[in-house]
């Protein structure tokens, strides 16, 4: 057999990367059989973690833009105290210059056992404080939405990395077969960073977010292509698997490529998704009862199908709210806050109820926050970003507010404080690091020993950092 030189450099390049591969397999023991048996295995079949998990699935529930913690879950009396008048001490430096400090124009009211204020924003979701665990003290790196989108979603402010989501869907597969293990709804598009923030990075293809546009009611927009209206499901499925003898042919003639292995997985969920996922995603299969407990709207809608999703057996589930208007409120913070709350308090409030109900919140881990929270200062005018008005607030990375419920985590506590002004996490700090590490904790995985071999070295989801907060647990 004659060779060109090219195939002959090729064919001796992977025979000496084959070995070295090996070697390095073999020393962390996980060298395989035959590469043609290893290679189709199903990598979203259910694996265990490292440990019991207190939790099963994730409902993250991300407030893009950056809610205020001071006007939300963290009262401030100071700041109607000593209103109008200049911060004491440095002001730490945000990404705008800002003011005097500016009160909180809601009220406050403690609710559940636990008597945690809450502010009126949040009344809804107030009543199931005992469920909460509410961390006052969390802190970022820097004041600006992409690296910090990317640091809440991925553990990386700057570089490609895998988010939350495919980072557990590596390490536990999915239940279900016949749908994504990973779900990302944001109504109206893409959010800032787009696809990024429920990316797989350097992780196989199959384990990225599958993005829906939850502006849409009807199943068949929701999910493209969701019915196939020419072709009986017989034949169906004879395509399908001879489109499969042909791509594991193909693949045979090449070395063993992750993109081309999910490429080949995605047609079998898309044939699988279309027997399951019609029904999961159309809501108007729930009573009415359920329909009116969630209420009206987006987002309410979203966090129904959610409910349904984890139920259904996915294992991750991030449900964006404020994508087209977000959080980010420079000004007229007291109206475009509460307008935001009034879109998903009341479905938050009957997500946990319902998960209470049917026995899913102690293994469901629902999570709720933004990329960073709020100045407690007013932020001075400027052009363009807040048309001159002074009643907004600026971007705060230095300190704000998430929220834990169910899972296994410790209701009915508050954890943490920032200063008497709320400018500053001061006590009990949780980096973003520490929010990772824990709640792979609840998830079963030590953070430390989930890592993918890539570039060189091993990867985590927390890199070098992170602590797990054990008394966020319960």
């Amino acid at each position: 057999m004659v060779f060109s030189r090219r195939e002959a450099l090729q064919r001796c390049g992977i025979g000496i990367g084959g070995l070295a591969l090996h070697a390095l397999l073999a020393e962390s023991g996980q060298a395989a059989g035959p590469r043609s048996a290893a290679r189709h295995v199903n990598p979203l079949t259910p694996k265990p973690p490292h440990f019991t998990p207190r939790a099963k699935r994730v409902i993250h529930i991300f407030a893009n833009g950056g809610p205020s913690h001071v006007d939300t879950f963290d009262p401030k009396p100071a700041l109607q105290k000593y209103a109008g008048q200049p911060m004491p001490g440095e002001t730490p430096r945000t990404e705008r210059k800002t003011g005097a400090l500016f009160p909180s124009p809601f009220r406050f009211q403690k609710y559940g056992q636990a008597g945690i204020p809450v502010s009126e924003l949040f009344q809804h979701t107030a009543r199931h404080v005992d469920d909460m665990c509410i961390i006052r003290s969390m802190h970022a790196d820097v004041p600006n939405h992409e690296p910090s989108l990317l640091l809440m979603n991925t553990g990386e402010a700057r570089l490609v990395r895998p988010s939350v989501g495919s980072w557990l869907t590596y390490g536990l597969g999915t239940d279900n077969q016949n749908l994504p293990a990973f779900v990302a709804m944001c109504p109206g598009g893409y959010p800032i960073q787009e696809s990024q923030n429920w990316q797989s990075g350097f992780l196989p293809g199959i384990y990225q977010g599958t993005y829906i546009d939850t502006k849409h009611e009807s199943v068949d927009k929701l999910i493209e292509y969701i019915r196939n209206d020419r072709t009986d499901r017989r034949d169906q499925r004879r395509q399908l698997d001879l489109l499969q003898r042909l791509n594991r042919r193909h693949q045979q003639t090449r070395a063993a490529d992750p993109e081309l292995e999910a490429r080949i997985q995605s047609f079998e969920l898309a044939y699988r998704m279309q027997m399951e996922a019609a029904e999961v995603f159309d809501v108007s299969r729930e009573p009415q009862y359920v329909l009116d407990a969630y209420g009206p709207g987006v987002q309410a809608r979203q966090l129904l199908i959610a409910r349904r999703l984890i139920e259904h057996g996915v294992r991750y589930v991030q449900v964006w709210h404020g994508a087209g208007q977000p959080w980010d409120n420079h000004d007229d913070i007291e109206v475009r806050h509460r307008a935001l709350a009034g879109q998903c308090d009341r479905a938050i409030g009957a997500l946990l109820n319902d998960l209470k109900q049917r026995g899913l919140l102690e293994e469901t881990l629902v999570l709720w926050g933004g990329e960073f929270g709020r100045t407690p200062t007013v932020e001075l005018p400027k052009e363009g970003s807040n048309q001159g008005k002074v009643n907004g607030r600026d971007h705060n990375h230095w300190g704000f507010t998430m929220w834990m419920a169910g899972g296994g985590v410790r209701g009915g506590t508050v954890y943490g404080a920032t200063d008497e002004f709320g400018f500053k996490a001061v006590e009990n700090r949780v980096h973003v690091h520490d929010l990772h590490a824990t709640l792979l904790h609840l998830m079963g995985f030590d953070h430390t020993r989930l890592t993918y071999r890539w570039a060189g070295r091993d990867f985590r989801l927390t890199d070098v950092h992170g602590r797990v907060v054990e008394e966020l647990i319960g």
